[in-house]
């Protein structure tokens, strides 16, 4: 298959810009939550060559600890099952339902389970895939960087140490990520509420093919390693229905 608002704006709430309905009766709520870890148990499981505590990863003699991880989103959406193409047709039809946001920061949680970030009404369907894209702040948008001056020309900002020696990663990587749900979550006329996580699997970002650690300086824009990482980040995400919010999946007994 093939991520914030920061911290001090937790919870938010961000308007859902969907197709007009002929009923005036309440939609259910979902929210979209966001994690680096798995359930408690299951880290070792999924990264077993990792010794991990909080968003600390140990391989052989090198460490990496990872305090802070941003990033730059916007274009959020989540996609019926039955829509063909939400990209190209205006207006968008029933089933494209966009998040319209952005662009946003998004801090990653770094402890475990997940926390919302958006809380929306949505439509009753079928839907099978969560939508965004991680964007590379320009120019033009001039309200966000009055407000975050420091992220023109970036679109993730990650600080820590590599050995006990502190670094900073940026990379201005602007794409768009598609995550299919493997099983398609069905909202009903009769759902309240529910929850979907994407979990960002940090342990994946600072690592070669062989999962040795990568020094992330030498992964900034024009570093040695700045290709495989940027791959890494890419094949990251996953999304999932996640109904305790504590990012493992509930259509996996295991998470």
């Amino acid at each position: 298959m093939k991520a914030t608002l920061r911290r001090s704006l937790f919870p938010a709430t961000i308007a859902l810009l969907a197709a007009c309905s002929d009923s005036n009766a309440p939609t259910p709520a979902l929210s979209l939550s966001f994690a680096t870890q798995a359930p408690v148990g299951v880290s070792a499981r999924i990264a077993p060559s990792f010794s991990i505590l909080n968003d600390t990863f140990t391989v052989g003699a090198n460490t990496l600890v990872i305090t802070k991880a941003q990033l730059v989103l916007r274009n959020i959406r989540l996609k019926q099952a039955e829509t063909a193409n939400c990209e190209e047709v205006e207006p968008k039809p029933a089933g494209c339902e966009e998040f319209k946001a952005g662009p946003i920061v998004l801090d990653l949680p770094l402890t475990p389970g997940a926390s919302p970030q958006v809380t929306v009404n949505i439509p009753p369907g079928t839907y099978n895939k969560v939508e965004f894209k991680i964007h590379k702040v320009s120019d033009g948008d001039t309200a966000f960087l009055a407000a975050n001056p420091t992220f023109a020309n970036k679109s993730i900002h990650v600080e820590g140490t590599y050995n006990g020696t502190p670094f900073t990663f940026d990379t201005d990587m602007d794409v768009e990520q598609e995550m299919e749900l493997t099983t398609p979550l069905v909202i009903a006329d009769t759902t309240t509420s529910t929850n979907l996580t994407v979990r960002v699997d940090l342990s994946t970002w600072f690592k070669t093919a062989a999962g040795a650690l990568i020094d992330p300086s030498t992964a900034n824009n024009g570093g040695a390693n700045n290709g495989v990482v940027t791959e890494n980040i890419q094949h990251s995400f996953k999304a999932f229905r996640d109904h305790e919010k504590d990012g493992g999946d509930d259509d996996n007994s295991n998470h």
